[in-house]
């Protein structure tokens, strides 16, 4: 898992550029949260691979959430991380030297929009992921042909990207006007969904499978980061908003934001975080 969507549309897969700090903390949040559906994600991919991958390429994988997992799934593996930004690839070979697991994960700094390099003696890959990466490609189509041409005969292909922006909060927050959370997203999400069933088709794939995954998780289930994920998530949509909503529903949310407050977001046992998200599985015949 890559990328965010701003509120206004994607960000840059450049992580070099604007808070990359920040967006990595974000990232990170993301997948400490989702766990559960990380872990049902990676556990259909490993029913679907015709044999235990054993060399895997993140792209675009900023601090490596999604290689970090996919580490842990697949104990045998070889986790390669693409992405362009130095500063991403240090931060996860800071977290896989924590988890024990520089041996198995690698990076690679490189522009995927270009030809992709290759080190002497590189083998093809067993499975390809890219989480929330694709949209952000100059041209999608070359990503996947390259892509498809480092797969060996049989591997997969998988492809992720969020419908929407998570949603948190109850339709009554107990301050202001009931259904605020649904405004601010109908005013600030205006990036359609994507779609890469052709794309894939077009570069040679198979296309096996395509599924969203229905996120609904509690505290209970999301655990204790839920309230600080939150919390970034609709400070990050706040400050797309000052022009979209109406003063009333911005002092809501000010006051949603504002930790010292007893309505806060910090203080709150009614979060939930839901979201969809849609994999596409491509197989190389």
């Amino acid at each position: 898992m890559n990328e965010f969507h701003s509120a206004t549309g994607p960000t840059s897969h450049n992580r070099a550029m604007g808070s990359g700090g920040a967006m990595a903390d974000l990232l990170e949040l993301d997948a400490e949260v989702l766990a559960p559906y990380l872990a049902e994600l990676t556990g259909w991919l490993a029913e679907l691979s015709d044999a235990a991958p054993a060399r895997i390429l993140d792209l675009g994988s900023g601090p490596g959430t999604g290689s970090l997992v996919l580490a842990h799934r697949f104990p045998r593996a070889v986790v390669t991380a693409a992405d362009i930004s130095p500063q991403m690839l240090h931060r996860l070979q800071a977290q896989a030297a924590l988890r024990g697991v520089t041996d198995r994960v690698r990076t690679l700094q490189a522009n995927l929009d270009e030809t992709w390099p290759q080190r002497d003696g590189e083998g093809p890959y067993d499975l390809m992921w890219a989480a929330a990466f694709l949209h952000h490609a100059a041209v999608p189509h070359r990503i996947l042909t390259q892509a498809f041409e480092r797969l060996r005969t049989g591997g997969l292909v998988a492809v992720t990207e969020m419908d929407f922006f998570p949603r948190f909060l109850p339709e009554d927050v107990g301050i202001g006007r009931s259904g605020l959370e649904a405004r601010l997203h109908a005013a600030t999400d205006t990036r359609p969904p994507s779609e890469w069933t052709d794309e894939l088709i077009d570069a040679g794939f198979a296309v096996e499978a395509r599924r969203p995954f229905e996120i609904a998780l509690d505290r209970t289930q999301a655990g204790p980061a839920l309230n600080r994920y939150a919390h970034v998530c609709l400070a990050k949509l706040r400050s797309h908003a000052a022009t979209v909503l109406d003063t009333n529903d911005l002092a809501t949310l000010d006051t949603l934001l504002d930790e010292t407050q007893p309505h806060s977001i910090a203080r709150r046992d009614d979060l939930c975080v839901r979201t969809v998200r849609t994999t596409w599985i491509g197989r190389r015949p």
